[in-house]
């Protein structure tokens, strides 16, 4: 079967190695000119299989009114038309039982996923400089440890071992906390978590499916619309023609809905801008990744540089703001940790992409109640750490609805 993928990220891509691996002939359809070249680019670089928490939970909502007022330098929030129903359907999920029970869903995708990861590193034959750093989240509070120790015994229910730590502790395991300016009350500690580059990633994965010649990549073109005929997909409209599919895979992130909503599927997304630096290291650059929580920031070492990456602005697709949240996010990391970083360097990267975000911080995985289309999209910001097993699960839901 013909099938085409929607988006050229590490997303779409993904998808299509493993429909690839089914058997399936696929055309990767792109807008822009390269794969991964939007949120897949310069995103933390994470494989944070072992942190999945839900962002929407009762502790979010008190943060509500500071975001608002634009008193939390980790968020930007503008009200309108796109964000508030949205906002509603995310305040609907901000419960114990709901954050808990969307915490374990994303948890056991992201479990299978570092599965598959394993397997199909051993047979990749590129280096995207995987590294298996482990994770240091450091908490603020007595009610953010309160708060940890309560998902760890979630996690742990699942088979996920997480530790919550002292700082002492955490010291042990990073040195470099330790000519960190920033206080910490306490860490969450995850040795299976793992870096690595995802551009370098999606690049390799897509020169490699080029040489089986089952995958093409059209990069450069422009959907129009998706085409349907009743209930069933019929093909894809490209601004130069039209592209004839047994299955469309839509993997296009925070655009989807733009592409879903005028054939009668919404998945609920919203974009949520993040940033990110990549300078050379500092003189006390730290091996594990760190993420300061409440600062909305992360760090982690990956090609021999370091990535620093962060912030959450909810303001629709502007881009404007993007020099001065980036100077934010140096100022914040700077402030933190002042060694960690060549803060003053030339030769540095900097990056801005829209997370695609659900309101229950689930992606949405498979067929989309129209014959022939399927979805891949929604992953927030976890899409490097759920790759492989979205990817792997809408490939078998493709192939086996026509078996």
């Amino acid at each position: 079967m013909h099938v085409v993928v929607i988006g050229a990220g590490v997303i779409g891509v993904t998808t299509a190695y493993y429909l690839s691996q089914q058997g399936c002939e696929v055309t990767v359809v792109d807008r822009l000119n390269g794969v991964a070249d939007g949120a897949t680019y310069a995103n933390a670089g994470q494989l944070s299989y072992s942190f999945t928490d839900a962002l929407a939970k009762p502790e979010f909502v008190a943060k509500i009114p500071a975001l608002l007022a634009g008193r939390d330098n980790g968020y930007r929030v503008r009200l309108g038309p796109a964000l508030i129903p949205w906002g509603i359907r995310f305040l609907s999920q901000c419960t114990n039982r709901r954050a808990a029970k969307n915490t374990v869903a994303v948890l056991r995708t992201a479990m299978r996923s570092e599965l598959l990861m394993r397997k199909l590193r051993e047979k990749l034959p590129f280096d995207f400089s995987h590294r298996e750093a482990g994770k240091l989240v450091l908490l603020n509070s007595a009610a953010e440890i309160d708060a940890a120790r309560v998902n760890a015994a979630l996690k742990s229910g699942q088979g996920c071992e997480t530790e919550v730590l002292e700082p002492e502790a955490a010291l042990e395991i990073e040195p470099a906390l330790s000519v960190m300016t920033g206080n910490f009350a306490g860490a969450v500690y995850s040795s299976n978590d793992s870096v690595a580059d995802s551009y370098a990633f999606t690049v390799g994965l897509k020169e490699l499916l080029e040489k089986t010649g089952r995958v093409t990549f059209r990069l450069g073109a422009r959907v129009k619309r998706l085409r349907k005929q009743g209930h069933k997909l019929r093909s894809v409209e490209l601004e130069g023609g039209e592209l004839a599919a047994d299955a469309v895979v839509v993997c296009t992130g925070a655009w989807s809905g733009q592409l879903l909503r005028p054939v009668g599927v919404d998945p609920h997304i919203y974009p949520v801008r993040g940033y990110s630096v990549t300078l050379p290291p500092g003189a006390a650059a730290p091996d594990v990744s760190i993420t300061v929580l409440h600062k909305k920031i992360v760090f982690s070492r990956i090609n021999g540089n370091l990535r620093i990456a962060g912030f959450a602005d909810f303001n629709g697709f502007r881009t404007d703001d993007d020099s001065k949240r980036i100077a934010a996010l140096m100022e914040v990391a700077r402030d933190w940790a002042p060694l960690a970083a060549d803060y003053d360097a030339e030769n540095r990267d900097q990056w801005g992409g829209f997370r695609p975000m659900t309101p229950d911080g689930r992606p949405c995985v498979g067929p989309s109640g129209i014959d022939g289309l399927y979805l891949n999209t929604g992953h927030g910001m976890l899409g490097w750490t759920l790759a492989c097993a979205s990817g792997y699960d809408v490939a078998m839901s493709v192939t086996h609805s026509v078996h």
